[in-house]
Order: structure tokens, then sequence, then C-alpha cells
């Protein structure tokens, strides 16, 4: 004889909460945000911006640092400079004559090149521009060995030769040609109270900015027709990549033997790793503001989320009444928050990649957006979402079906 199951089994039975599946629980905790979509939309511009900060922020550095590199890979890592260092009394020390000469001796240097400063000598687009007006251009003399050297390239017409470099002809710095107003050769200018025909542009130089917004000129010429003591004020050597180091120590006591103290070596590309090091760390402070900013729209979410649970109090008592348990309202609540938090994450990652996309792409950049920027911001704001929904979704579970009903 079979046993009759205990009505107090089935009736625990039937009042046993069905557990949410994972679709409901999303479609649930939904509600909110298609019922209130302004409020979840300022709500997540907060989170968005913050997001978008931090990954434009990393994708600029990112995109910089691959142009960076290769502009080294292009110009290279093995040049030095010599310049004149101080003497004893702290007065300039000027390099020896024959110092090209001489760099050129040491057995891995593959090129040197020196350039010379003309004092007094002035640059102006025409002989009735006011004394007083240089714009600050330098006259250098040079050989014609410089562009191999340094690396120089040439934006519209020619580099110095054999003859132009003993008549007044003269190469301009792109700075150099952009404050005299000068973009194609052939235009004359008043150099030294002397009309000089400008034969070239060059372009930029990376690792000689100096030769920018200079006016280059033959070195016989700078004797001949401005003067030119004949000494070299920069000393430009390029090494084999292995020697670097070892011509680096030698370089000095190779210029000037009696005193190498006063002569001064230095690698340009140096100063470009340290800008960028310092580029690096300005990275690093707008990512901090950044994340202040992600901070802010978290306090966002958490405020959004407290009027919610005030303004919702029936219906969290109505759900309760129908038997949903406390952890199923707490799940809601804190799924809601977390969807809000990722629309915004979403749409700032999104919105920070296409920023930073444009600004490169306006600097003439590869485009480089590491992926991980957009994993984490996201990860970053769905975790900030749960931690700013964590006390709303308790204070709903908390509410008592009959205190809920009963409005607040």
């Amino acid at each position: 004889m079979s046993r009759r199951p205990d009505p107090r089994h089935l009736t625990a039975a039937r009042l046993t909460p069905r557990r949410l599946s994972p679709a409901d629980t999303l479609r649930v905790g939904g509600v909110g945000l298609r019922t209130r979509p302004t409020r979840v939309l300022l709500s997540a511009l907060g989170i968005a911006i913050g997001i978008a900060a931090m990954v434009a922020v990393v994708a600029v550095s990112a995109s910089s640092q691959a142009a960076f590199n290769a502009q080294l890979a292009s110009v290279g890592t093995n040049m030095l400079t010599v310049t004149p260092g101080k003497d004893f009394v702290g007065e300039p020390a000027p390099l020896p004559e024959n110092a090209a000469e001489m760099v050129r001796r040491i057995a891995p240097v593959e090129n040197a090149a020196a350039t010379g400063s003309v004092k007094d000598a002035k640059v102006y687009r025409n002989d009735r521009i006011p004394k007083a007006a240089s714009r600050g251009i330098g006259v250098l003399g040079t050989g014609l060995g410089l562009p191999r050297t340094v690396g120089l390239h040439m934006a519209a017409g020619t580099w110095l030769n054999g003859a132009q470099s003993r008549y007044p002809a003269v190469v301009l710095g792109t700075t150099a040609a952009e404050n005299l107003g000068i973009t194609t050769p052939g235009a004359q200018i008043w150099l030294g109270e002397q009309w000089f025909t400008v034969t070239g542009i060059l372009e930029k130089a990376p690792l000689a900015p100096e030769l920018d917004s200079a006016a280059l000129i033959g070195w016989d010429a700078a004797k001949t027709h401005l003067g030119f003591d004949g000494r070299p004020t920069m000393v430009y050597t390029r090494t084999a990549d292995s020697k670097v180091d070892q011509v680096r120590g030698v370089l000095a006591a190779t210029v000037n033997p009696e005193a190498p103290n006063e002569v001064t070596v230095s690698r340009p590309s140096d100063a470009l790793s340290a800008k960028q090091a310092a580029n690096q760390a300005f990275t690093s402070l707008l990512v901090g503001i950044g994340a202040i900013a992600l901070l802010v729209g978290g306090v966002g979410v958490a405020n959004t989320m407290v009027i919610a649970v005030l303004e919702r109090r029936g219906e969290i008592g109505l759900r309760r009444a129908l038997g949903a348990t406390r952890g199923q309202i707490r799940t809601q609540f804190l799924t809601e928050s977390v969807m809000l938090s990722a629309l915004g994450g979403i749409g700032g990652a999104a919105l920070g990649a296409g920023a930073s996309a444009g600004y490169a792409l306006s600097q003439h950049w590869q485009v480089v957006v590491p992926p991980w920027t957009l994993g984490v911001g996201v990860g970053a704001t769905m975790a900030i979402g749960a931690l700013a929904g964590l006390w709303p979704a308790v204070r709903a579970a908390r509410l008592a079906p009959r205190a809920a009903l009963s409005g607040p």
C-alpha cells in the first residue's frame, strides 16, 4: 500500500521560488534602462567620458611611440655631435679648424661634416627690411657632405654643389624658409649685406633641429664673402652602429688632444628619447585624470541606482509579494547597474578609439589602438558599476513587501 504524500511538502514545493535564468536576469535588469532613457544616457555619459579619455590618451601615446620609432629608424641612432665646451675660466673653447678632418681619421667613423656659425651675418627677405627684423635666422657655413652625414632631405630644389659652395648661394632650413615666405628655389635674399640666391629648401631635420632655422652657405663662400673665420661650431659624425660608444669615448681627445675636457660630445637621439620619456610621463598623468573622471562617473551610476530604488518601491514590493526573493531583487538591481556601466564603457571605448584614430591621422601617424585598452576600459567600467550598484541593490533587497507597497 503506497503512502500518500505529506500535504505540507506539496505546499513547500509549490511556494519555492523559481530561479531566474541568465536571460531572465538580463531582461529584468534591462527594464529600468528602457523605461528611463534620458537618465540612463546622462549617467552612462559620465562613465563614457572617463573611458574615452583613458583610451584616447593611451592610444595617442602608442601612435606617438610608433611614429617616434619610425622616425628613429629613418634618421638612425648612430649620429654623434661635437661642439665647443668651456675652458678653465668658463669661456667658450673654439674647435680647431681641421676638427672634421681629424674625426674622419677614426676608423669606425663613416661620415663627418662640420658647420660654422657666421657671426654678425643677418638674413632678410630683401634689403628694405629693418635690421631689427631678422627673425632669428642664423647663417652657417657648411661642407658639401652635410646631407649625407645628418640625413637631410630636400623639400624643394637641390643641395649646394662644388661650384655653388664658392659663390653667393644658400640653402634654407624649413623654418627659415617659412619665416622668409619662400616656397620655391630661385628667389634672392639679403644675407650679410649682399644678395644670395636660394638653391634649395630642406625638410625638417629631426636629429639636427638647429638646421631648421638656419641659412646654409658654402664653407668657401662664407670665408670669401662674409669674413668667416673657418672654425666649426658643430661637427656631425656617422659611426657604425656597433661602435658608437667606442667612438664617443675618443671623439673629444681626437678633436682636441691637448684639452679634451674643452670639447662636448653628445648623441642627438638621446635627446629624442628623453623627450619621448617625458611625453610618456605626461601620458601617465592624463591617464590618472581619466581614472578620476571614471570614478566620478561611478558616483553618478550609484546616485542613479539609489534614485531608481526609491522610485521603484512599488515594483519591488509587488515582486516580493509575488514570491521574488531578496537575492533576486538584489541581482536585478546589480545587473541593471552593471548594464548601465557597460553601456557607458562600450560607448566611451568607441569614442576614445575614434578620437585617437582621428588625431593620429591628422598628424600622419600610424593608428595604434592597443586592444587591451578597450578590454580593460570596459572591464573597469563594469567593475565600477558593480561596486556602485552594490549598496542600492542591497537596500532594495532589504525592503519588506508590505513596506515597499505602502510607499515611501
